[in-house]
């Protein structure tokens, strides 16, 4: 099977984030022990999806990662033009959700995996497929916390998310968090009855709004636009009726950090905000619903210097979307990030990606494979 053949297996997948997986994580088992590769299905705790781990190689010898989610966002765009979850070629175009974040990645690595599995490799190439990385990257850290037994500390970890085939080497980190205020309903007409939920969380908005005011002068990174850490909220709802003194109000909102900056530690002040209207008889829930953490490697590394060579391109140092690399970066695995596909294709209706942007992807990949070889 070519990558065209096997991103049209892929996409058929109906893989949304936060659904069951089973299906495509079956398949993919099946192509990867067809050429030989180990593979080991790691359930997560949702127990109806799982990650992927598989190895071609000797596995006692340090190697690279090759990482990837299988998940996608939801198609339910009304613009698009044909069945999302069928691959529709037009010219050199490929259409289809997951085209180019991320399947069309784990369709290049899996095309080379027949001619990898032919060559005398002195070091493994690992695959590490994850799920509902759309969610927050809540998959990969069950992967993660077992790494150490599924492979030899890795030389590295190529995350292969849409970048033109351009390495990576920094991305901000990430925290999202809810915040749910109960009051006391009753009639409009006696606010004094009742507990306005909505009226509460205006003081849980203005610490955000103090906190995004400040962030514009706290640390600084030129490589990100913009240079500083911030801060959004994303949504609030709340209310039944004009009449009715609102007795719930829910806020959703995201911290977003340059490396160096924990993306939680900038919500404490909105958190404490949140928190101290128990006082005034509320009842507040916060909860961090996703977060990970920000990725900054050095240009001067060897795997940065290594994807240079395979890509035969300058590395960028940043880009403002956010990936499962800081989390590799974070448990001691040097992470970068290059895979085929560019990110404004990505979330929108007819995502695509180019024959040629697959090609160069498993050009790529060969050319990994034969640095590693006897």
């Amino acid at each position: 099977m070519n990558a065209k053949d096997i991103l049209e297996q892929l996409v058929s997948f109906p893989s949304v984030v936060g659904t069951p997986n089973g299906d495509i994580v079956a398949w993919v088992k099946t192509y990867l022990e067809s050429h030989g590769a180990t593979v080991t299905v790691l359930p997560g705790p949702e127990g109806d999806r799982a990650n992927l781990f598989a190895s071609i190689g000797p596995k006692d010898q340090s190697g690279y990662i090759l990482s990837g989610h299988m998940d996608v966002v939801s198609a339910s765009e009304r613009t698009w033009t044909s069945d999302p979850f069928r691959l529709r070629a037009e010219g050199d175009r490929l259409f289809g959700r997951g085209a180019s974040d991320m399947k069309g990645f784990l369709a290049a690595v899996l095309a080379g995996l027949p001619a990898i599995a032919k060559m005398p490799l002195r070091h493994p190439i690992h695959f590490a497929f994850s799920y509902d990385e759309e969610a927050g990257c809540r998959g990969v850290p069950h992967m993660l916390q077992q790494i150490g037994n599924l492979c030899a500390p890795p030389l590295g970890a190529i995350i292969g998310e849409p970048s033109s085939m351009v390495a990576i080497r920094g991305h901000k980190g990430k925290a999202a968090a809810r915040i749910e205020i109960q009051g006391a309903t009753g009639h409009s007409s006696r606010p004094d009855k009742g507990l306005n939920a909505i009226h509460a969380m205006t003081a849980v908005m203005s610490a955000t709004l103090e906190t995004v005011d400040a962030l514009r002068n706290s640390d600084l990174d030129r490589n990100f636009e913009p240079p500083y850490s911030t801060l959004q909220i994303g949504t609030i709802t709340g209310g039944r009726s004009v009449n009715i003194i609102p007795n719930l109000c829910i806020m959703e909102l995201e911290a977003r950090a340059v490396p160096g900056v924990s993306p939680t530690v900038l919500l404490e002040h909105i958190k404490a905000t949140a928190e101290a209207l128990a006082n005034d008889g509320f009842r507040v829930t916060w909860e961090i619903s996703s977060t990970y953490p920000a990725l900054s490697l050095n240009a001067d590394t060897p795997l940065a210097r290594l994807m240079e060579e395979l890509t035969s391109a300058q590395s960028l140092a940043a880009v403002s979307y956010g990936t499962e690399a800081g989390l590799y970066q974070a448990a001691g695995i040097d992470a970068i990030i290059c895979g085929p596909g560019d990110i404004s294709r990505a979330h929108r209706a007819d995502e695509f990606i180019r024959l040629d942007e697959l090609a160069a992807c498993e050009e790529m990949i060969l050319r990994l494979a034969k640095t590693l070889q006897r």
